[in-house]
């Protein structure tokens, strides 16, 4: 994947005047389309560009892009050449003190690499909010794919972090057998025939499973949100006026927090 940041409304007439035709955009999150030859320009209202296509056409219209002094180049994504079915899993919310757990999983082939290869799929960490839940839906089209979402209830009941990691990746790589298994590398991780840390910036199964995955944390924090009647947020800095606002409407912290996390025991003593 390649993606231009600090792109300007004005930078669109320097392209529109090198042969780069306007498309609709088909998303709200999205300024506007554009396409050169066989390569689809993106341009988000944050002011990244993304570029979609085949690996040659792409690097050629990079290439064009950056001598025009359009944004600033940021990224080239390189995953490893792989063969034959690969099943590529990940988690997010592990380290969220609201929310629970979420283990994603995504199978592809030469076909399907490809096409996510097109998508723009790249490391989640790399993505906004709202690139990943629309890159989501785009990854669910094109590829076998499965969730394990678990909510707080249930993640404070299992209690071994670690244990339950292992069964949801396994329990979702099993859903799509056959094909060889790449982990995201996490401590006591024993699953997977391969696993090795970083692996969602080396493998593009584990990518998408990683886009996959953050969506569906997206998701459950809303859903929680909802539940509390206010915003829950992310990450585990930040979040003492929430564990405050859980006290003060008497909700069961059970139910929207991990209470094994240090920063609740501190809260609740």
């Amino acid at each position: 994947m390649v993606v231009f940041t600090n792109v300007k409304e004005k930078d669109l007439d320097i392209l529109y005047k090198n042969g780069f035709s306007r498309e609709e955009a088909k998303t709200i999150y999205e300024l506007v389309r554009l396409r050169n030859q066989d390569v689809t320009l993106i341009v988000y209202n944050s002011g990244k560009l993304l570029l979609q296509g085949k690996k040659e056409p792409v690097k050629r219209i990079a290439k064009k892009i950056e001598s025009l002094g359009v944004g600033n180049l940021v990224k080239a994504e390189k995953f490893r050449q792989e063969t034959g079915w690969v099943i590529g899993s990940d988690e997010t919310l592990k380290g969220d003190t609201f929310g629970g757990l979420v283990v994603a999983a995504v199978k592809a082939d030469d076909n399907v690499r490809e096409e996510l290869l097109k998508l723009g799929v790249a490391d989640s960490k790399s993505l906004s909010d709202k690139e990943i839940l629309t890159l989501a839906e785009k990854i669910r089209l094109i590829a076998q794919c499965e969730i394990k979402s678990i909510l707080p209830e249930d993640y404070n009941h299992n209690g071994n972090v670690t244990q339950m990691l292992n069964k949801l990746h396994q329990e979702a790589a099993n859903y799509l057998k056959p094909g060889k298994h790449v982990v995201d590398k996490y401590p006591g991780c024993d699953v997977g025939e391969i696993q090795e840390e970083k692996a969602e910036s080396k493998y593009i199964e584990v990518a998408a499973a990683s886009i996959l995955a953050r969506s569906a944390g997206l998701k459950q924090l809303d859903y929680l949100t909802i539940k509390a009647g206010f915003s829950v947020p992310k990450g585990s800095t930040h979040v003492k006026l929430a564990l405050m606002e859980l006290k003060e409407r008497r909700l069961d912290f059970n139910e929207f927090v991990k209470v094994s996390f240090r920063n609740v025991k501190e809260f609740l003593k």
